[in-house]
């Protein structure tokens, strides 16, 4: 119960309804944030789904890149994000400024940049097709065969496509702290302690990690994995807030949260900054909103619409 003696939940409820807003929680969202939400997921997949709704705000349980996105496909919705200062350690390894001074400095390599959605609007801006963790194999393939290739800002996930296709990249030597925190030592001890529970990790791991691994890949393949895997308990090696969606979705399987060396568990800072009193006043107030330049907005939109025409 809040100071006035309202249920937050419920003061939520009649603010999205009196604002005309859908609530959208990414995975790693607390569980509180993910039962208010009209819809959780990955970030791409969340603001498609806002662009079919009729709402006129969308209020997006995430970080700031995440936000960014849904403007970008939703430029005439109002897009509020509880706290503003939600940010992400990979999309903050890549800077648009840094990112558009390396490609003035090597323009005669002739760089196809291919991004991965982790990254601010100004990086998608500069960059010539979008990728997700779980379409990056098939959007790599479909890259002209007679450009350089560079792949930011997650290096990780770029070797892990290289792997996948064979094809050589440049690689910007950016990473996502919460996922180079789960170390070969780490998922040893789990497989150790579960042997009989397969390891599902992200692509956004290490390679010891992922070498250790039973299956990599995205977190919505991680839903479509345990679900169609016959067994009953599973090792999931990712941001702590996906192990919610799965016992949701799956009360009848066991989740086994990936320990780092420090703790049992992996937590973003970042993501856990929004709070249900955070979404509230944000509701109440619509803002703190995301505003982006309309130049910039509109050339970010093309190498999104690009992969979209390519994961079609």
């Amino acid at each position: 119960m809040n100071a006035l003696g309202v249920d937050l939940v419920e003061e939520i409820l009649a603010l999205k309804k009196a604002k005309n807003a859908v609530i959208l929680a990414h995975n790693y969202q607390v569980k509180e944030i993910q039962e208010v939400a009209d819809f959780v997921g990955d970030s791409l997949g969340l603001s498609i789904q806002a662009a079919e709704t009729s709402a006129d705000v969308i209020a997006f349980c995430g970080v700031h890149f995440m936000a960014e996105t849904a403007k970008i496909l939703n430029p005439a919705k109002t897009v509020i994000l509880p706290d503003l200062d939600a940010g992400c350690s990979l999309s903050d390894s890549c800077p648009a400024d840094a990112l558009e001074n390396y490609l003035k400095d090597h323009a005669d390599k002739n760089y196809y940049v291919i991004a991965y959605i982790n990254c601010s609007a100004g990086v998608k801006a500069l960059s010539d097709v979008i990728c997700t963790s779980g379409n990056a194999v098939k959007i790599v393939n479909n890259a002209p065969s007679n450009r350089n290739l560079l792949f930011v800002p997650d290096q990780n996930l770029g070797q892990w496509v290289m792997e996948q296709t064979g094809r050589p990249m440049e690689l910007w030597k950016g990473a996502c702290y919460v996922h180079v925190e789960f170390t070969r030592q780490s998922i040893q001890r789990i497989r150790a302690e579960y042997p009989d529970s397969p390891v599902v990790a992200h692509p956004e791991c290490t390679t010891a990690v992922r070498m250790l691994a039973d299956e990599v890949c995205s977190t919505e393949k991680m839903i479509s994995f345990c679900r169609n895997h016959p067994s009953p308990s599973f090792v999931i090696v990712t941001e702590s807030g996906m192990l919610h969606r799965l016992r949701r979705e799956m009360p009848e399987k066991t989740f086994i949260p990936g320990p780092t060396d420090a703790c049992a568990c992996a937590d973003c800072r970042f993501m856990k900054r929004n709070t249900l009193e955070k979404l509230r006043d944000a509701l109440f107030t619509l803002s703190p909103a995301i505003e982006l330049p309309e130049k910039v907005r509109a050339r970010a939109e093309l190498p999104i619409r690009q992969m979209l025409d390519w994961s079609a």
